[in-house]
């Protein structure tokens, strides 16, 4: 800082004690916006403030601020983002002063931030699908965000950040560039008319200024590769391409460069899938189409040091990417989720720690990815102890040195879930679980018993003196509960999943059926047993190891009960807020009905496994009672939610599939608990029956496993032939395995012989109705065998069913591993299979759906 910018400022102190404060000459943007934000904050007689040019050890964004004798408060600060923080932190302090008198302002404070990015996400995506578009597909256009455009809003949501001393901000998008650049070579690209282009272009200039003001990166992300749809119309591509294309790669560097020429001071964060499958052929995307795109917007816009680029190790596999993309550049960042797709543990493991301590260990910034918390949402969550022990995690298990957080209900910001009179915006609703990570993220060493104190003061100011330390133990203990239930019991961690709509009994007996993602208990979990693990165990008297079904149900009881004891124990004493804190506390009793239905399931579960060794039926009775007050819990969670929250879950496309599908013909579906409660309803009659037929075989009658019943349709790529799926027979014509055992609904099914070697001709074929193909994966893993589409990594892997197993172990040969089926849907019309990976696989017939 300049002498003269110090004497001028020396000057200016006088005019704190006056109407008006006048900015010194040459002060930056920071500068200046703290300034605002500590004028509108002092009293009348406010302290008298300067700053020192001087330096002191400290680190970036940090500060120092003291007070002399005579009351004049010195800020010291390593940066003009310092210099900001230092006036928000006197402007809070001289605030909670005047409320507080007994409150002293600082004699001596030094601060400064442990996470070097500390930012959230806003999605600028929808609950569900634009007609005519796939995922991620989204234009900004003031009817689907009118939020984007509103700059009220911008103002009020970025000085929320500034105020938690959050420096990232990022924008989510699949395609952002045809909304936001023009390109000469692709004019068609463009998705949005004139005048909302013009709109967009000045709005994203202003919000960069504004978040820059603030002290925040503002950063864009998009998915690979994914086009704009008039360009892919034009030349009869997909929007969301597979495999590299040329044309594609020339498009989207062209546009990144535009981006960055438009925007020089907004950072990118590319994600190399969902679409893009090959590993080889992302790590060419990165190194051949992303960074050099960067480069060429630099030279455009006459940049010398080279922007910062984000890359996001999600569907990739990033260990094998940064090498070679820390060739062509240099200043990378690279992210990766900290617990999946929700949180579960503060004790992340096996293979994804590994990832991101190779990732913090490339020599570039790593950062934690809080992401879709699809076994948080809708309810509050407020556990301050579990997320401080999660940043501790990411800062001391993980290396990582920046977070990145998402919303509560992420695909419907900025509105929260709730049913009121006017909608809640989400960061005022759930101000707790922004202020927690945010104040981590700043520091997370910080003591419990101060911990306590803050927290219960903070909950003081939204709901009364006397019932803060009772809603604080309420927060802690509920928040205890999603991450146990979903870490255990859970089929993913992942996006496909709504804890808080369920479980099928058949999910939990046999979740192999449901494609269960073995991350979750491998990673994101601390060490223990599945349901079948432990009745496996129990049945031959084996000791157990780690966390149980027996542990996590008594654990869950216990913190929900003790949640409900604290909330209702605050009802009577809060001052404040009271419709606020009334939707609160029904949410920690919808918390305890979910419990008591997880709880009640799981041991129907466990007693269906246990009878599968015993053939005791008395085994069946006992999960018929347990099913029965399963129920029961449902039935009182529904009636705690049926007025008060529009939807359980903030994605309602058939991307989501547990506990049933959440889309069907486009359309939401099964997003709320009263349409899930008929569903469990029929479940317990089925059963029932189930258990009577159990009891008096020769009433029940037999089950038919007839054969599905063939479509038309016809093969039309030369060379190809079709084979008959019988006993003895091959599949492949270039080796001689056999059947030695077919699924009675596969018989006699005319299925398409590939060869088993990689080079495989593209299968076409026609129908003249809708037809459904049969395609059998090897129960194996290995690059030699291709693997069914997985929705964690791939959120397009549905948009032809398939996303779960159709027949499990359906196919046995004498020489190769098992089979099992997946099904995949077809319109009448001519089609080329698209079966994505490599490796062998199977086609087994084309059916009727």
């Amino acid at each position: 800082m300049t002498l003269r910018f110090l004497a001028l400022f020396t000057t200016l102190v006088a005019g704190l004690l006056r109407a008006e404060v006048m900015p010194p000459p040459g002060a930056s943007p920071r500068v200046l916006y703290g300034l605002e934000r500590l004028r509108a904050a002092r009293p009348s007689d406010a302290p008298r403030v300067l700053f020192s040019g001087s330096t002191l050890p400290i680190a970036p964004e940090g500060f120092s601020i003291t007070t002399g004798p005579d009351g004049v408060f010195t800020i010291t600060a390593a940066d003009d983002t310092g210099r900001l923080y230092a006036c928000l932190e006197l402007a809070e302090r001289i605030r909670h002063n005047e409320t507080s008198p007994s409150s002293p302002l600082p004699l001596n404070l030094t601060d400064a931030p442990t996470m070097v990015l500390r930012g959230t996400c806003i999605g600028m995506q929808k609950t569900y699908y634009l007609p005519g578009r796939k995922v991620y597909e989204y234009p900004y256009t003031p009817e689907e965000f009118p939020f984007f455009y509103d700059k009220a809003y911008w103002t009020e949501y970025l000085d929320h950040l500034a105020d938690l001393r959050l420096n990232t901000l990022y924008l989510w998008n699949g395609h952002p560039f045809a909304s936001l650049v023009r390109l000469p070579d692709y004019p068609e690209a463009v998705e949005v008319s004139p005048e909302v282009f013009a709109r967009n272009v000045e709005m994203f200039r202003w919000l960069t200024a504004e978040c820059d003001r603030r002290g925040i990166w503002l950063v864009q992300q998009f998915y690979s590769i994914l086009i704009s749809k008039p360009l892919a119309e034009k030349h009869g591509l997909e929007s969301q391409l597979h495999a590299w294309n040329d044309l594609a790669a020339d498009y989207t560097r062209k546009s990144i460069a535009a981006f960055v020429r438009e925007f020089p001071h907004v950072g990118l964060m590319p994600c190399l899938g969902e679409a893009l499958q090959e590993q080889s052929a992302q790590t060419r995307w990165m190194t051949e189409v992303i960074l050099p795109g960067v480069k060429d917007g630099m030279k455009a816009a006459g940049l010398t040091e080279e922007p910062p680029v984000v890359l996001r190790t999600h569907a990739t596999d990033a260990t094998l990417v940064m090498p070679e993309a820390l060739k062509v550049y240099r200043n990378l960042y690279t992210e990766a989720k900290f617990n999946g797709e929700s949180l579960t543990t503060w004790e992340p493991r096996g293979v994804r720690q590994q990832l991101h301590l190779t990732m913090s260990r490339v020599g570039s910034t790593h950062i934690a990815n809080v992401h879709i918390l699809a076994n948080l949402e809708p309810f509050r969550y407020g556990a301050t102890d579990f997320i401080q022990k999660s940043v501790l995690a990411m800062r001391d298990r993980l290396g990582a040195r920046g977070l990145h957080l998402y919303p509560l209900f992420y695909w419907d910001w900025p509105v929260s879930p709730d049913l009121t009179a006017t909608p809640l915006k989400q960061w005022e609703r759930d101000w707790i679980w922004f202020e927690a990570w945010a104040r981590y993220a700043w520091n997370p060493d910080r003591d419990a018993v101060g911990e306590h104190a803050y927290w219960t003061a903070r909950l003081a100011d939204h709901y009364g003196p006397t019932a803060a330390a009772l809603i604080l133990t309420a927060y802690n203990a509920s928040g205890e509960c999603a991450p146990r239930l979903l870490r255990r019991y859970g089929i993913t961690e992942g996006n496909r999943q709504t804890l808080a709509l369920g479980m099928t009994l058949d999910a939990l007996v046999r979740p192999e059926k449901y494609r269960e993602f073995s991350e979750l208990w491998e990673s994101q979990s601390p060490p223990g047993e599945r349901l079948k693990d432990f009745a496996e165990r129990e049945w031959k008297k084996l000791p157990h190891e780690g966390e149980t079904p027996v542990s996590i149900n008594a654990e869950v009881l216990a913190f929900s009960a003790q949640a409900v004891a604290a909330i209702d124990a605050a009802a009577p004493l809060v001052t404040k807020n009271a419709e606020e804190f009334a939707r609160l506390r029904n949410d920690v009793h919808a918390i305890r009905a979910m419990s008591e239905n997880y709880v009640a399931k799981t041991e129907a579960a466990m007693a269906v496994l246990r009878y599968n060794h015993s053939r005791d039926l008395a085994d069946m009775e006992a999960a018929e009672r347990s099913l029965a007050a399963s129920l029961e819990a449902f039935r009182t969670l529904t009636a705690l939610t049926k007025h008060t929250y529009k939807a359980a879950n903030s994605m309602q496309t058939a991307q989501r599939r547990i506990p049933v599908p959440g889309g069907k013909n486009g359309q939401a579906a099964n997003y709320h608990w009263t349409q899930l409660l008929p569903i469990y309803e029929q479940e317990l009659a089925d059963f029932r029956a189930q258990v009577a037929a159990l009891k008096n075989p020769a009433a029940a009658g037999g089950r038919s496993h007839a054969p599905l019943t063939p479509a038309k349709w016809k093969l039309l790529t030369p060379g190809l032939s079709t084979y008959t799926v019988q006993v003895g027979n091959t599949a492949f014509p270039d080796s001689p395995a056999t059947f030695t055992a077919v699924a009675p609904e596969l018989e006699a099914l005319q299925g398409i012989g590939l060869p088993r070697a990689d080079t495989r001709p593209p299968v076409v074929f026609e129908c003249s109705e809708p037809v459904r193909v049969l395609i059998g994966y090897f129960n194996a893993t290995g690059p030699e065998w291709r693997k069914p589409p997985t929705l964690e990594t791939d959120a397009t892997a549905a948009e032809r069913g398939g996303a779960e197993p159709f027949l499990v172990d359906a196919v046995k040969f004498d020489a190769l591993p098992s089979v099992t089926v997946h099904a995949f849907d077809y319109p009448a019309g001519r089609h080329t299979l698209e079966v994505r990976d490599t490796g062998a696989y199977l086609i087994l017939g084309v059916v009727k759906p």
